[in-house]
C-alpha cells in the first residue's frame, strides 16, 4: 500500500489515497487500527495520525482524519492544506480552487503554486462557533478548575472543539500536564483540544497546542483559528493576526462574512509503501 508524509508546519500525518487500498481493508476498524501502527514514532513511519483521502459525492474530496490513538477526527486546518497539495501534485486534479468535504462539513481551498508545485494553500475555515453551535461571545468565557487552580477558558469550535487559554508564559507543565487533564476533563464529553496562548505584540500571537488523541503537536490549524478568533472577539479592532506555533507561523484572518481565512505551508515529505497485510 502506498502513503505519502506531509505536514503542515510540523503536524505531520500520513496521507492515503483509497485506490490505493485493498477493497476488503476499506473500513473502518482497518484504518483507526492502521492509525495506531503507523503513527508510533521511532518504530514505525510515525505521525500524528493519518488521513485517508477518497472520492465524494459533494465535493472534489473526501478528508478523514485517524488521530494516532485511532480515534476520528472532524477537521485539521494543516491537514486540509496538504490534501490540497496532494492531490494536485500526484495529478488527482488539476484545479487550483478545490472544495473537500469533511466531517465538519465543506471547506474551500486555493492552491498558491510555485514552479507548478503548491507552495501555499489558503482555506476557507468558515464561521466560528461555540461548542454548542451558538454564534462566538465572549460571554463563553468561562472558569475551569483543575488541579485546585481555575483558569479562565473559551471554548471555541472550528467544526472541531477547542479550548483557548491565555497566559503570561507558555510552559512544559502548562502543555504537557494540564493540557490532557483538561482534554479528559467531564466537562468536555467529547474531549477537547487545548491551546496556550502568549500574546507577543498587537498583530502576533504565540500558542502551543495539546491535541486531542494525539497529544502535543507542532501546530495545529483549527487551533489557531480558535486562537485567533478568541483574541479577535477582545479586540475587534484588529481582523488578521499572526499565529507563531513550534513549526512555523499561520496568518489566520476574519472577514466581513464572518468566515476565518486561514493561509500556510504544505510539505512533502517522502513517498512509501507498506505491506497490505500490515494489520492483522
Amino acid at each position: 500500500m502506498r502513503f505519502t508524509k506531509m505536514h503542515g508546519l510540523g503536524n505531520d500525518y500520513i496521507y492515503i489515497y483509497e485506490d490505493d487500498v485493498l477493497k476488503e481493508n476499506r473500513n473502518d476498524e482497518y484504518y483507526q487500527k492502521l492509525a495506531i501502527k503507523l503513527s508510533v514514532r521511532h518504530f514505525s513511519v510515525g505521525a500524528d495520525g493519518i488521513i485517508l483521502i477518497k472520492p465524494s459525492s459533494k465535493a472534489d474530496f473526501f478528508m478523514q482524519i485517524y488521530n494516532a490513538d485511532g480515534s476520528k477526527g472532524e477537521m485539521c486546518g494543516n491537514g486540509i492544506r496538504c490534501v490540497g497539495k496532494y492531490v494536485y501534485e500526484r495529478g488527482l486534479t488539476k484545479k487550483t480552487k478545490l472544495v473537500i468535504d469533511t466531517l465538519a462539513g465543506l471547506k474551500y481551498l486555493d492552491l498558491i503554486l510555485e514552479d507548478n508545485l503548491v507552495k501555499e494553500v489558503i482555506v476557507d475555515m468558515g464561521e466560528p462557533m461555540l461548542h454548542d453551535g451558538s454564534p462566538v461571545s465572549l460571554k463563553a468565557l468561562h472558569n475551569l478548575k483543575i488541579d485546585d487552580t481555575n483558569y479562565e477558558v473559551i471554548d471555541i469550535s472550528m467544526g472541531n472543539p477547542h479550548t483557548v487559554i491565555y497566559v503570561d508564559e507558555i510552559t512544559d507543565y502548562l502543555v504537557l500536564e494540564v493540557g490532557p487533564k483538561i482534554e479528559n476533563d467531564s466537562y468536555y464529553p467529547n474531549r477537547t483540544n487545548v491551546e496556550f496562548v502568549k500574546v507577543v505584540d498587537s498583530n502576533t500571537l504565540e500558542m502551543r497546542v495539546w491535541e486531542r488523541g494525539s497529544g502535543e503537536t507542532m501546530a495545529c490549524g483549527t487551533g489557531a483559528c480558535a486562537v485567533a478568533t478568541s483574541y479577535m472577539l477582545k479586540n475587534p479592532n484588529i481582523r488578521e493576526v499572526n499565529v507563531k506555533l513550534r513549526g512555523g507561523i499561520l496568518n489566520i484572518k476574519w472577514n466581513k462574512d464572518n468566515h476565518i481565512l486561514m493561509r500556510g505551508e504544505a510539505a512533502k515529505v517522502f513517498v512509501g509503501e507498506v505491506e497490505d497485510d500490515i494489520i492483522k
